[in-house]
């Protein structure tokens, strides 16, 4: 299984899929979710969020969701970029990709990864009022 985790303080550049790779492990189905900052929090204006993370521990916790998800589904690939630092309200701080043969696994993986991470991994979020 390809993975690939990204921590940044920069905005998200969305990378292009390795589809050559993904169509030779047998991917039928890659799915992305991007996941943008809300103009506001709690019915209130925000100008956006403040990530910090003990980096160190986040990386391990998604190595340990990746080979998770990868043992509950036949996944083929798992991407994740997560924004650390300040976050505008309207920008990204989450993109993820899982590939697998089927969309049905891709999208329960997908889900299942970004619900455990927020449970499981050290990464925190601060909000900003406008």
């Amino acid at each position: 299984m390809l993975t690939e985790l990204i921590l940044t303080p920069d905005p998200i550049v969305i990378p292009a899929s390795p589809a050559e790779a993904l169509d030779r492990a047998g991917s039928g189905a890659i799915i992305t979710f991007l996941g943008v900052v809300r103009g506001q929090e709690n019915g209130e204006p925000i100008s956006g969020l403040e990530y910090t993370a003990f980096e160190a521990m986040a990386r391990h916790q998604f190595e340990l969701l990746f080979h998770s998800a990868g043992e509950r589904w036949p996944i083929t690939a798992i991407r994740l970029i997560h924004r650390l630092g300040w976050v505008p309200a309207g920008e990204p701080s989450l993109w993820v990709e899982v590939a697998s043969p089927h969309r049905g696994e891709a999208f329960a993986a997908c889900q299942w990864v970004i619900d455990e991470m927020k449970r499981v991994v050290p990464i925190w979020k601060k909000v900003r009022t406008a």
